[in-house]
């Protein structure tokens, strides 16, 4: 395989005298210094996290009972890289529903992979659009069930979001068909999540829906 290699004309001596390229990098420098600032001033102007922003863990209720979703079976514990979720449960008879007795996920460790929500067949957890949560004490990102379940309401009254009609990208991504989801996600999502409403590209939206697409919309 050939490189092409290009030598760098020599200066003049008019450019060297006057020193040409040191005034060109003054001239952008005064264009930039009365141009608008882009840096935001944090935290006194605060960006809105997109939908799907992958920030503190929570554990989602159940709008009716107001208890947790979760029916620990073990997915998000299983498929997590880092290891850092640590469920234990009971069971009161054999074949009966699995109750949680505890739920706990060491934030230090996670990776923010958003694994656990992809595979929750009930939409229990979710790494919500919170991201103010530092704090100088380790314990403070060590989030048992209870903590848990208090940021998911930390984050429905900081978001205003509707508990009952709150999607999150990771629990039912763009262009999946229904019939291909667990009973507990299927939920309403918006028009822009079918396929139709998917647009990469100006050639993709010039593009004719095909069949399969149409059968899908």
């Amino acid at each position: 395989m050939a490189m092409l290699v290009t030598e760098r004309k020599k200066r003049g001596i008019v450019a060297t005298v006057f020193l040409v390229e040191i005034l060109k990098g003054m001239a952008l420098t005064l264009r930039r210094l009365f141009s608008k600032p882009v840096t935001r001033q944090y935290p006194t102007e605060k960006r809105q996290p997109f939908l799907g922003f992958r920030g503190q863990h929570a554990l989602a209720r159940d709008p009716e009972s107001g208890a947790c979703r979760c029916v620990a079976c073990m997915r998000c514990a299983a498929v997590c890289p880092s290891q850092c979720i640590t469920i234990r449960f009971r069971q009161e008879e054999e074949g009966g529903p699995r109750i949680v007795e505890r739920y706990e996920i060491e934030a230090f460790r996670c990776v923010y992979c958003g694994y656990c929500e992809e595979v929750c067949p009930v939409n229990a957890i979710v790494l919500t659009e919170v991201y103010e949560y530092s704090a100088y004490d380790r314990r403070a990102n060590f989030f048992d069930q209870e903590r848990l379940l208090a940021n998911w309401d930390r984050f429905l009254t900081e978001s205003g979001h509707d508990p009952a009609q709150y999607v999150n990208p990771f629990w039912q991504q763009r262009g999946m068909e229904e019939r291909m989801l667990a009973a507990g996600r299927r939920k309403p999502v918006p028009a822009d999540w079918r396929p139709a409403g998917q647009v990469v590209g100006p050639a993709h939206r010039a593009k004719p829906l095909g069949k399969r697409e149409e059968a899908l919309c």
